[in-house]
């Protein structure tokens, strides 16, 4: 079995939902599996859903009408009969909503995010599956959260893999064309989680483990795994093939095109994975296996905005020692904050954090109590994977460089622009 990712951007309308159905009409169909996001940034607009459900807000019916809207439009562009049993499918989805929006009484806002966010993945799916039989390919459509099984750590749960190897073995058909969701899950008493942002490509590399998959294709709309972000760099270069080494390296520092939780279930069954255009998807690609060397041979580069730079130093001028970092990095770890670059000297810690979760604040009091503080917000997180001298000089350039640490492969400057 093949396992195809598609993403928000290959399904934001009508004509990405055709095109999808043209990929599968030239690459094949039998025996695959197409885990697929929610539709263009409507991950985004449930999330102001959120807001304004917790802000108690007179725009929350507004915001829920947004969506609607949107994917009322695509069902109008596909189909020609709104006696079609998709409207009917997909209102009920958006019933479904606004019961919990109504019901709800849990105050937790990461269990109240996961169940409401998930309506976008659960929607686009059903419209692709009713638009392929629409068009004559019957496909098997799949509700992700009876399958992947995980603990109830909301926005970030993590898989229950005995559990969800069962299910999946269980519930795929075989030879045909079966579709689901990405970044869904459920925990053990059937309320919805996730498996973090982006995480549908995680979710494609599950199912690969799951059923030893022949490969996994993530399907964007770049040609491949491409040397740096276009959005930040200019004149990028495709990769033709890299280890899967090489792509969790690139993945743990933040490179945006794979989760960095994707590519070890798919090296430890040596399942490879391509990264594919579907604007061309005849194209070859980039292919991530099991000591491909990097080709061609280039420098890598990886952005991470709007990052802290935080300092650390002992009240008393004491050295920072084991037990000091043994603690900060417990507090890192309990307020979910992502360490991305560590520094140290005698008498001071200064670490380059995410705050995902936006507990920093409430991080900063408690280290207060023991420590020195200061910080630098809004700050950015370059790595240069392969590093040269004129590499680091197009980083450098107009920039104020506040850390910079090397090694033999990689290095890492933190920046102020």
């Amino acid at each position: 079995m093949r396992i195809f990712k598609f993403g928000g951007a290959s399904v934001k309308d009508a004509d990405g939902i055709k095109n999808v159905y043209s990929v599968l009409q030239q690459v094949g169909y039998e025996d695959v599996l197409l885990v697929v996001s929610a539709m263009g940034k409507t991950t985004n607009a449930l999330e102001v859903v959120i807001k304004n459900y917790f802000e108690k807000s007179n725009e929350l019916n507004a915001s829920v009408q947004e969506v609607k809207k949107y994917h009322n439009q695509i069902l109008l562009d596909l189909f020609d009969d709104e006696k079609s049993a998709v409207f009917s499918a997909v209102n009920k989805h958006f019933a479904d909503l606004e019961y919990f929006l109504n019901s709800n009484k849990s105050p937790n806002y990461n269990f109240v995010y996961d169940q409401i966010v998930s309506f976008g993945e659960i929607i686009s799916t059903t419209i692709l599956s009713h638009y392929f039989n629409h068009v004559g390919l019957k496909n098997n459509w799949l509700d992700v959260r009876n399958l992947i099984k995980t603990d109830n750590t909301y926005r970030d749960a993590i898989v229950d893999w005995e559990t969800t190897q069962k299910t999946i073995s269980k519930n795929v058909k075989k030879k045909v064309l079966n579709i689901t969701q990405g970044f869904l899950g459920a925990d053990e008493n059937n309320f919805t989680t996730t498996l973090g942002r982006e995480g549908s490509d995680y979710s494609a590399a599950i199912f690969a483990y799951c059923l030893n998959a022949e490969s996994v294709t993530i399907w964007k709309d770049v040609p491949g795994v491409l040397n740096a972000d276009p959005r930040y760099f200019e004149n990028t270069t495709l990769l033709n093939q890299i280890s899967y080494r090489e792509a969790i390296e690139l993945a743990f520092y933040g490179a945006s095109v794979i989760h960095p939780k994707t590519l070890q279930p798919l090296q430890s069954k040596e399942i490879p994975l391509y990264v594919k255009s579907f604007i061309n998807p005849l194209l070859p690609g980039t292919s991530i296996s099991k000591g491909a060397h990097l080709e061609p041979q280039t420098s890598c580069f990886i952005v991470k905005k709007n990052q802290l730079l935080l300092s650390l130093s002992s009240i008393d001028f004491s050295f920072i020692m084991e037990e000091n970092i043994s603690e900060i990095f417990a507090l890192f770890h309990k307020y979910k904050v992502k360490v991305s670059l560590i520094q140290n000297t005698a008498i001071s810690f200064s670490v380059c954090i995410e705050d995902k979760f936006g507990n920093f604040n409430e991080l900063r009091n408690i280290l207060a109590k023991k420590f020195k503080i200061s910080y630098n917000e809004n700050v950015s997180l370059y790595t240069i994977r392969h590093f040269t001298d004129k590499a680091i000089k197009m980083v450098e350039k107009d920039k104020t460089v506040l850390v910079k640490q090397m090694s033999r492969e990689t290095m890492q400057l933190v920046t102020k622009e």
